[in-house]
């Protein structure tokens, strides 16, 4: 039964990936390489456990789009503006000159027509932007100065696409019959042009206003199917236009890259975009025919070597023609130095205009699966051989304003009410960056009225705070004064953040025994300052001299943290802790009335002009449970 076929094909993909994975990144070879092997096994030249996967990898592609979604949202349009000379001049050099080379290699080398030899340049001088971005990111090394110029090559070929598209037609041997249907010349051109205005308008003017709507309806699901929506949206426009999905996708992630909904939308879309991307890689491996590959060995492994050999020479010329560093050159050149997966794409196309005969369109499909399949190979040599040549230790990402990358902020605020504004507004003031969580969608659109970045987001959920970069950030700031929410959050960032500083808001005395009780070291009561600020006050009306009453409110203060830490082990037993607390009170009005009988008391000594800050304060309080250096 068909039905049964799909359910046993889509389990055969699943056992695939779960032992294949592992065991590729245990032996250091990385999830991609795992997955392009656990395809070539489960293949139908293979194995033959499935059949023809071209519509799963057709499907598949779509993994690559989300991914180029979400490296838009990471990339705010002053950062695409910044990287315009690497995407237009190294990318665009890199198109040209690599076509110009293997077109040439193919018309004088192999006898291939002239149409032909373009067409086969244009079609392998496009790497593969799903494996590449994928192993850099893994490897960490999408951040270095080689991995940004990497990436910005690979979005040049994802524009560069729909020029290749509009020439390869040109390039037929045979007239191809027209579609009546179809868009041609200038309309072509100014479809184009319209489609990407509109995905720009519309993401500036209608995607956020809608993303506020759902998010009022508070149905968690519905932002999951709205996130899906643009993305599906975005790719089902440029698909109309026989353009890249991916290159929608792309714009449609630049353009919402400053809503407060962007952690919330990459936090929802990351496990559709892993998933995809692995069945990708999958189905990739299983599209390899061994069978060619058996029968043509020695050709397919000398194309393999002349394409590898021509795409690093010019990759590395133009490397050093920009000044990277060197090892960054070597990283930009291993990692470009392949053909891509639209590459399969556009030899369909180039197949049904006859541009290429059928038996050179197979021998490239081959060559364009092994050399995807090589990439993670050099990059493993790189990090081998190469890297330790130039950098001492392992690569960290450098961290400039132009790349793709969280906002690197070193404290997160949870919670952008009242509370947590005073908070923030001072970090700000003292030149500190935070990055806002509220996941009360009024209370945001409040904020962002007057100027204020805040991004919408549920904080419990592990993938948001990941998205929100408290991988790197130093502080949590926890303002939330419901109890069960702040302490599930407290207890997702213990477990999957354990670097962070949780510093809390606690509602009244029974939230901070439960924040206490959780392991929380610094816990902020939210209305013991104002209300000893008032007490003080109105005993400067009752004739207290102002030292007197501040010098009162501080005792009260201190004497208070130290009777609710008292009182901690007894407070599930609420008998106990009643009877305790009786007890406590006394001896707290009984020390506060011998301060009082204090005759220095009545000295002011001109208190108010060397009066100690609240940062000279050493005692604990409960406005701060911990003094802790250096945060």
């Amino acid at each position: 039964m068909p039905h049964d076929n799909f359910l046993l094909q889509t389990v055969i993909f699943l056992a695939a990936a779960v032992f294949s994975v592992p065991v590729a990144k245990r032996l250091g070879f990385g999830s991609v390489l795992g997955y392009l092997v656990a395809g070539v096994l489960i293949g139908p030249h293979t194995f033959g456990l499935v059949g023809d996967t071209s519509d799963e990898l057709h499907f598949a592609e779509f993994g690559v789009a989300l991914m180029l979604f979400l490296i838009g949202l990471e990339l705010q349009p002053r950062k695409l503006w910044a990287l315009r000379g690497s995407i237009f001049g190294t990318g665009g050099a890199q198109v040209v000159l690599t076509a110009a080379a293997i077109s040439v290699i193919a018309i004088y080398g192999f006898g291939s027509s002239i149409r032909a030899g373009i067409a086969i340049g244009l079609i392998l001088a496009l790497s593969s932007t799903a494996i590449v971005l994928q192993s850099l990111s893994e490897k960490n090394l999408l951040n270095t100065e080689g991995g940004r110029n990497a990436f910005s090559v690979l979005l040049f070929q994802d524009i560069a696409v729909i020029p290749i598209l509009a020439l390869l037609p040109l390039l037929a041997t045979m007239k191809v019959a027209e579609d009546p249907h179809a868009l041609q010349g200038w309309a072509y051109a100014l479809a184009v042009l319209g489609a990407v205005t509109a995905l720009v308008l519309a993401g500036r003017y209608l995607l956020t206003p809608l993303l506020r709507l759902v998010v009022g309806a508070r149905t968690r699901e519905l932002f999951t199917a709205c996130s899906l929506l643009i993305v599906l949206g975005s790719a089902a426009v440029m698909s109309w236009l026989e353009l890249s999905p991916a290159l929608g996708t792309f714009i449609a992630g630049v353009v919402l890259a400053e809503s407060e909904f962007r952690h919330e939308l990459e936090a929802d879309i990351q496990p559709f975009k892993g998933l995809l991307l692995g069945l990708f890689f999958l189905a990739v491996g299983a599209n390899l025919d061994l069978a060619l590959v058996m029968q043509k060995p020695l050709l397919l492994v000398a194309l393999l070597a002349l394409l590898v050999s021509v795409k690093f020479a010019i990759l590395f010329a133009l490397s050093r023609l920009r000044g990277m560093a060197k090892g960054e050159d070597w990283l930009f050149a291993l990692s470009l130095a392949q053909a891509g997966e639209f590459g399969f794409v556009l030899l369909a196309y180039a197949s049904q205009n006859h541009v290429l005969a059928n038996d050179v369109s197979s021998v490239l499909i081959a060559l364009i699966a092994l050399s995807m399949a090589f990439t993670p190979l050099l990059l493993m040599a790189y990090e081998q051989l190469i890297q330790p040549r130039f950098f001492a230790g392992p690569r960290r990402p450098d961290l400039p304003e132009t790349d793709p990358h969280d906002d690197g902020s070193p404290v997160i605020i949870i919670g952008y009410g009242r509370y947590g504004q005073i908070a923030g507004r001072l970090l700000n003031a003292s030149g500190f960056d935070t990055t806002l969580l509220e996941h009360n969608a009024e209370q945001l659109e409040l904020v962002r009225r007057y100027g204020i970045k805040a991004y919408y987001g549920d904080a419990s959920r592990e993938d948001l705070l990941h998205a929100a970069g408290a991988g790197n950030a130093k502080i949590v700031i926890l303002t939330l004064s419901d109890q069960a929410a702040s302490l599930e959050i407290v207890s997702r960032i213990q477990k999957h953040f354990p670097h962070l500083t949780i510093l809390a808001r606690a509602r009244n005395r029974m939230h901070q025994y439960a924040l206490m009780e959780a392991g929380v070291e610094y816990i902020y009561r939210e209305t013991v300052d104002s209300a000893l600020e008032i007490g003080a006050g109105a005993l400067q009306l009752l004739g207290l001299s102002k030292h007197q009453a501040q010098r009162a409110a501080r005792k009260f203060k201190q004497h208070d943290q130290r009777m609710l830490e008292s009182l901690f082990p007894y407070w599930r037993n609420e008998s106990q802790h009643v009877a305790k607390t009786k007890i406590y009170r006394e001896q707290l009005l009984q020390a506060l009335r011998e301060d009082r009988r204090d005759p220095d008391l009545h000295l002011d000594h001109h208190w108010e002009d060397r009066q100690k800050g609240p940062g000279d304060e050493r005692d604990k309080n409960t406005e701060g449970r911990k003094v802790r250096p250096g945060l």
